[in-house]
């Protein structure tokens, strides 16, 4: 019998669809059950894109619980390793603890191993912990979008991995966003790498930040989930790099510096 045709699954029921298949919740809590009067501090919008050097990662400060502002000044990308870096909308207290429980594992295997884990068990690892979160994830109360960078020193590649829900990932070869913004920010970054002055992968790393900011910015303007550059109140936009050697954050007095020029109207 196909599963299409089993009469013990309602049709269009995803979950029954995946426990017949095999699949198994690691979270003890029901699925099936719907999230009932609990409001869970959310992240925002994220992207991250490849430029001439490595990939820049950048990320608004503003968490949300429903229409309420919790927090303007939430990182939402959070250093892994030296050469790592995790960016994420959705729930900052499951993607925190993704990112501690990452940093251990692959500080252990330094250690044991006598040498850093490869990017494809990096990226196995995320995928790990994003499947064993679905059961909390479907109901609302741990979802995470994440973006994951790195640089391979092996290959001399930067690379940006995209994950679903489920764990899935996706290998991006030019840009991605993700979060309540990430619409308008991806059509942004379209446009500019088909039709921009030059496309990402030329960019310098100059051009690279300021096209995130202003792309954050502009995010904001559309999307009240997404917290704007406010220099009045000394919030700005976290903005990291990642290349040959390693992450590095651009401090609040570059980010000061920058979004008073790039953010200027002409």
């Amino acid at each position: 019998m196909s599963l299409q045709s089993d009469p013990n699954i309602t049709p269009g029921d995803f979950f029954g669809l995946l426990k017949k298949s095999g699949y198994r919740w690691n979270s003890q809590i029901n699925p099936s059950d719907m999230q009932n009067g609990i409001t869970v501090t959310h992240g925002t919008t994220v992207l991250a894109f490849h430029f001439k050097d490595g990939v820049i990662v950048a990320g608004d400060r503003r968490a949300t619980a429903g229409n309420s502002i919790m927090y303007e000044r939430c990182d939402k990308v959070i250093p892994i390793d030296d050469y790592t870096l995790m960016a994420i909308a959705g729930v900052p207290a499951t993607a925190f603890e993704m990112a501690r429980v990452l940093t251990h594992n692959f500080e252990y295997y330094r250690r044991s191993q006598m040498q850093v884990m490869s990017v494809e068990g990096k990226i196995r690892a995320l995928s790990k912990l994003l499947k064993e979160n679905v059961g909390m994830a479907v109901q609302g109360l741990g979802v995470v979008s994440p973006i994951f960078a790195t640089y391979d020193k092996r290959s001399k590649k930067a690379a940006i991995h995209f994950y679903d829900m489920l764990g899935a990932d996706f290998q991006i070869s030019t840009h991605t966003a993700t979060g309540s913004g990430s619409p308008t920010i991806r059509g942004i970054l379209e446009h500019e790498d088909l039709w921009g002055e030059r496309p990402l992968l030329e960019r310098s790393e100059s051009d690279a930040v300021t096209l995130a900011i202003r792309l954050l910015q502009t995010a904001a303007q559309f999307d009240s989930a997404t917290g704007k550059a406010r220099p009045e109140d000394n919030i700005y936009p976290t903005v990291a790099l990642v290349t040959e050697t390693g992450y590095r954050f651009l401090n609040d007095q570059d980010l000061a510096r920058i979004c008073k020029i790039s953010l200027k109207r002409d």
